[in-house]
């Protein structure tokens, strides 16, 4: 996390303007003061549910506005749109996607994070552990020439996993935690998630930043990140 923290405005500054063209253009119009607090608004909301028409009101742009600017970010690959999984296992499951920025460092930049102990251990400290997972995920599974098929999965009832991996005719569940010290509640959901999709279900994963490895329930166990 250090090190993305390294970087200065002046690196964020060329690839809001000039790295992409797409990005560019935004950046350079009338509505830049617009866009760059769009930026900011949709970093305050990563690895959240995102609700594009409450951002586009309370910055007062238009939806179909965000709707572009979102698209923007996607398209060049600034931005990682999570979509919910859904499976016909009789639940209510949220449709809403979550947004990750695929670079950390961006992300703190854009949050006003320019301590890394602030930034680990303040209220975002857990959206950039799980944008660190996400991307470490989304980066081996490309390196191996595999498109990515990950998703998040929640119920209506609050029951959520944070990240879903489709691999092998399987779904891998993972749920990333921001404790040294992996504990058997966490394992909660991702067997409840276990339980809703049955055989498609791979063994789970509880992420975390310590080292420790070990079961947390039957088929779910604590893994250090560093493993990734």
């Amino acid at each position: 996390m250090r090190r993305a923290l390294e970087q200065n405005s002046q690196e964020v500054s060329n690839w809001l303007e000039v790295e992409y063209p797409a990005i560019q253009q935004q950046a350079q119009s009338e509505k830049a003061p617009l866009f760059q607090n769009f930026l900011r608004a949709l970093a305050a909301r990563s690895a959240q549910l995102l609700n594009l028409a409450e951002l586009a009101r309370d910055l007062g742009v238009a939806l179909n506005t965000a709707k572009a600017w979102l698209t923007v970010l996607e398209a060049t690959f600034q931005v990682i749109i999570l979509r919910p999984y859904f499976a016909n296992v009789g639940k209510r499951l949220v449709k809403s996607p979550k947004v990750y920025f695929s670079d950390v460092g961006i992300l703190c930049h854009l949050a006003g994070l320019r301590d890394p102990e602030h930034a680990a251990t303040g209220p975002m400290g857990g959206a950039i552990f799980k944008t660190g997972v996400l991307m470490e995920i989304i980066k081996t599974i490309v390196h191996r020439g595999q498109e990515p098929q990950v998703y998040f999965w929640r119920t209506a009832a609050g029951a959520e996993v944070d990240i879903v991996v489709a691999a092998g005719g399987r779904l891998i569940p993972l749920e990333v935690k921001l404790y040294a010290t992996p504990r058997p509640a966490m394992a909660r959901h991702l067997t409840a998630f276990q339980k809703d999709l049955q055989d498609h279900s791979a063994p789970g994963y509880v992420i975390h930043p310590g080292e420790v490895r070990l079961p947390l329930a039957p088929e779910v166990k604590a893994l250090p990140f560093g493993d990734l």
